[in-house]
């Protein structure tokens, strides 16, 4: 079934649950807040977004809508992002949440679904971008890209190096996140409530058998956000790492220069000591399921007892990304496809290269990399994190070779 069949298979669902119909648009109500939907923009898994528009003031918002079944999708993980967002902001390169709410489904009371409202920006996101240039067979200027790859790195920066905040503002910004997650908490615990009546509730093993180990592997998720800075004072800190950084995650602000970081529903505390082999398994699950696999880091798809998962994920993926900019696609995307091999089994040995390199290397590729460029992707796609800079290094590379790039349609 195509999207649009999806889309009005939603809103048929949508109208038993907080939507209303009026003639030929539908309608909902966020809070005290009622919007006209105008389409789909995308969708996946159990969410979908759509473009709105406020009755109000006819502003425009992309309205996120995630079905939350109990026992597959819980309440606490769909708002995990919103509480991520409410941490960060107001940050210029990370997005905000304008809203949200929780509303019940009168078909089924253990089902809940969440409304997400979100700035919306006409421009789409970097793999839009991507796409165009593939189609129209143009490529980013390279100065443009590292000034837009700058910013992310930025985003990054307030989140590799978050810092718990005090005074009135940072007891708002962090009481906001709190909030989110009790209202999540409140929200799974009615459906909970609901499918216990309704005999749904999923069975549980005996927890009398229960290790430690398995213990600690359930525990993880429960302290992703703001439970994770619970005992550290203001000012000390309290590290996060993205875990999905991709082009379809960076959003492109409508004065077209300015890249805008989404999605923190991947959101994880760094660093995580990975203590035993469940835990390991845990982790390792966690990222298969929400951090895209040709994007990746190696120690993520191999997560090993005794080892550290930390910020360098996100140094790997921008590392990724902006390969991706620069010749269309994923570096092990391209290789995979090129060899016929595992795309895993690519990223664990770190085997990529530029289409220029290499025997096989292509003739005639369309527009020349500079060396400059192709050795900040080198640095962040080491297969040791220990190895790859922090953020704070790469920063300070990607400035000097901005600066070293002649603009847009001059020589050197």
């Amino acid at each position: 079934m195509g999207s649009l069949g999806l889309y009005f298979l939603d809103v048929v669902y949508s109208f038993t649950n907080c939507m209303v119909c009026f003639p030929g648009s539908p309608q909902l109500k966020i809070n005290s807040r009622s919007f006209k939907i105008q389409r789909l923009l995308g969708e996946g898994g159990f969410s979908y977004v759509y473009l709105v528009q406020d009755n109000a003031n006819q502003q425009l918002y992309a309205l996120k809508k995630i079905r939350c079944p109990f026992g597959q999708e819980s309440v606490a993980l769909a708002l995990k992002e919103v509480e991520a967002y409410s941490l960060f902001s107001p940050h210029p390169n990370i997005i905000h949440s304008v809203d949200y709410s929780v509303a019940s489904d009168k078909s089924d009371p253990s089902a809940k679904t969440v409304y997400i409202l979100l700035p919306y920006y006409r421009r789409g996101n970097l793999q839009d971008m991507i796409n165009a240039n593939l189609v129209n067979h143009t490529k980013f200027p390279e100065k443009r890209l590292m000034q837009l790859f700058l910013g992310v790195c930025h985003a990054l920066k307030a989140m590799h190096e978050y810092k718990v905040k005090g005074g009135p503002g940072g007891a708002r910004s962090e009481g906001k996140a709190k909030k989110v997650r009790r209202d999540a908490a409140r929200a799974d615990a009615e459906a909970a409530e609901a499918a216990e009546s309704m005999e749904m509730r999923p069975s549980r093993r005996n927890r009398d058998n229960d290790d430690d180990d398995d213990i600690e592997a359930e525990g993880l998720l429960d302290g992703e956000v703001s439970m994770a800075q619970e005992g550290i004072a203001p000012g000390g800190e309290r590290a996060y790492a993205h875990r999905d950084i991709k082009p379809g995650n960076i959003m492109i602000a409508d004065d077209g220069t300015t890249p805008i970081l989404m999605d923190l529903g991947s959101l994880a505390p760094s660093p995580t000591p990975i203590t035993s082999r469940s835990l390991a398994l845990q982790v390792q699950d966690t990222a298969a399921e929400h951090s895209t696999m040709p994007y990746r880091a190696p120690e993520l798809f191999d997560v090993k007892t005794g080892s550290v998962i930390d910020t360098k994920v996100d140094i790997w993926s921008l590392g990724c990304t902006l390969y991706a900019c620069l010749v269309g696609k994923s570096p092990f995307e391209a290789r995979s496809d090129e060899t016929g091999g595992s795309l895993s089994m690519c990223v664990l040995g770190g085997d990529w290269r530029f289409p220029d390199e290499g025997r096989d290397a292509k003739k005639n590729v369309d527009g020349v990399i500079s060396d400059k460029v192709k050795e900040i992707v080198r640095k962040c796609l080491r297969v040791e994190p220990g190895e790859r800079p922090d953020v704070n290094e790469l920063i300070r590379l990607v400035e000097g070779v901005i600066e070293e790039l002649p603009e847009e349609g001059s020589e050197e």
